[in-house]
């Protein structure tokens, strides 16, 4: 006899956000009348490392069971289990460098890095034990009504991380019996210029000087040997190229380019040494203009000339390195052109990685109080004699609330843009972030971050073919109340 795995995902890397179905069959237990309170047994696996052994307790999360349906099959969804184990990255590693600093004792936001940091929750490794449990009610065996768990059978170990699907995110079907399926995630394995980040953003975006912002790479296809000799052809994710060019579309005089070696460990870079553990399998990366403002020398000899650069994905070759990844423009803006006071969003995108837009255009900014009153008595009536204090008296507040609204417009925006809205209106986790400051100190790093709430409830998509030129306006909230003096 033996549990047999009829149906699973059909990809190893998939988000957390998709349903995770696997269908058992044990048909000789399951359509014997001797046994009784038949149940299929997961024993569901999620670990930091791929050290997930399916044969001990170490890293279990839970134990779930099933009844067999009309067919004898054993039926699990798990993903509303293993989406408790993925979160969001706010802060970065320890071995990432804030201003080429490395402080281990400095919590720094993510988005400050300078050029990487691994992840701390959004990358888990998964994997399941199943078996099949029963009472055996052979009047001749010695098990008799005893509860017997038998047929363990191990599921193939999973890549998941914080990511989510819409309606709209194509499964692709198993290409056997057509029962597997899943969203193929080798839109996100560096091989090619047709593979992307952990992004839906638009390859051409626009930043002010001042702006941080990171992007996610996730780590199917690493660097596999960091100790080849350097005439061997290495593979895999090694490097991010910058080239720097001035508004004309030149490249900036002397040396126009940069790579940055995505095992730079003294940076929060990737450790070979650790491969296998998660932090490791999904990368941020510093790409935005105060990011390289942090930790670039020639980004900084340039700063005035550079109207625009670009970043690509590249591997390690013999003879030159090659790109393995879209192509990603980044135009920089001049804040003071247009008269208005920029602000940053920040907001947790469809795959759990982080995106950015900088809304130039006019803003407006208004702030609602709540507060708790009380009648105060006029004069003094504990006292030796009775006085009239021109303050006393009246209805006075005894502490106010005070939350602050954010009115922003964008600039004419693409088609591309207008679509990648949605997941901002979408994401749950939603951020002002301030910008580049000379003097800032290791203590005051918080004061980067204000958590809002976007208040704008509804969105219309709009296409150039309805609405010739695309504009957007969106409303937040700032969480954190002010809270005044009590009276």
């Amino acid at each position: 006899m033996a549990t047999y795995i009829q149906q699973h995902p059909l990809f190893p890397f998939f988000p957390v956000g998709q349903d995770v179905i696997f269908t058992l069959s044990n048909n000789p237990i399951v359509t014997n009348v001797l046994y009784t309170r038949v149940k299929f047994v997961a024993e569901v696996h999620i670990s930091d490392s791929t050290e997930v052994n399916l044969s001990n307790n170490n890293d279990v999360v839970g134990t779930f069971k099933t009844t067999p349906n009309n067919a004898a099959r054993g039926m699990f969804n798990f993903r509303p289990i293993i989406e408790n184990f993925v979160k969001t990255d706010n802060m970065a590693l320890a071995t990432s460098s804030y201003k080429t600093d490395v402080n281990t004792d400095l919590r720094t936001p993510l988005h400050l890095i300078d050029k990487y940091s691994g992840n701390n929750n959004s990358f888990r490794y998964f994997g399941v034990q199943f078996s099949v449990e029963y009472f055996d009610n052979d009047v001749d065996s010695n098990d008799y009504d005893t509860l017997v768990r038998r047929d363990f059978k191990n599921s193939d170990i999973y890549n998941i991380f914080n990511g989510y699907l819409t309606y709209n995110d194509q499964l692709t079907l198993g290409a056997i019996s057509g029962v597997n399926f899943g969203y193929d995630t080798n839109i996100f394995n560096l091989t090619d210029a047709t593979t992307s980040f952990l992004t839906n953003a638009p390859v051409t975006q626009y930043a002010n000087i001042e702006d941080y912002g990171t992007t996610a790479i996730l780590m199917i296809n690493p660097l596999t040997d960091i100790n080849l000799s350097p005439l061997a052809p290495l593979g895999g994710t090694g490097s991010i190229r910058f080239d720097y060019y001035q508004a004309n579309g030149s490249p900036i005089s002397g040396t126009s380019f940069e790579t940055i070696r995505l095992d730079d460990l003294n940076n929060g870079g990737f450790n070979y040494a650790d491969r296998d553990f998660a932090y490791n399998m999904l990368v941020y990366a510093g790409v935005f203009p105060a990011n390289l403002r942090n930790h670039s020398t020639l980004f900084n000899a340039n700063i005035d000339d550079i109207a625009y650069y670009t970043y690509v994905a590249q591997t390690f070759t013999a003879a030159a390195a090659a790109n393995i990844s879209k192509t990603y423009t980044i135009n920089i803006n001049c804040p003071t052109l247009k008269g208005y006071e920029p602000i940053r969003l920040t907001w947790l995108n469809q795959w759990g990685a982080w995106d950015y837009y900088t809304f130039t255009m006019k803003s407006s900014k208004s702030t609602s109080t709540k507060g708790s009153t009380y009648r105060q008595l006029e004069g003094t009536w504990n006292e030796s004699v009775y006085r009239t204090d021109g303050f006393k008296g009246g209805k006075k507040s005894f502490r106010v609330n005070a939350t602050e609204k954010i009115t922003m417009n964008t600039d004419f925006v693409s088609e591309s843009e207008s679509e990648w809205f949605q997941e901002l209106i979408n994401s749950p986790e939603v951020y002002i972030l301030d910008g580049f400051k000379t003097d800032i100190t290791n203590s005051a790093l918080n004061n980067y971050i204000t958590p809002v709430r976007l208040t704008t409830s509804r969105y219309t998509k709009k296409t150039v073919a309805n609405d010739k030129i695309m504009q957007y306006t969106f409303e937040v909230e700032k969480t954190k109340t002010l809270r005044t003096q009590s009276v």
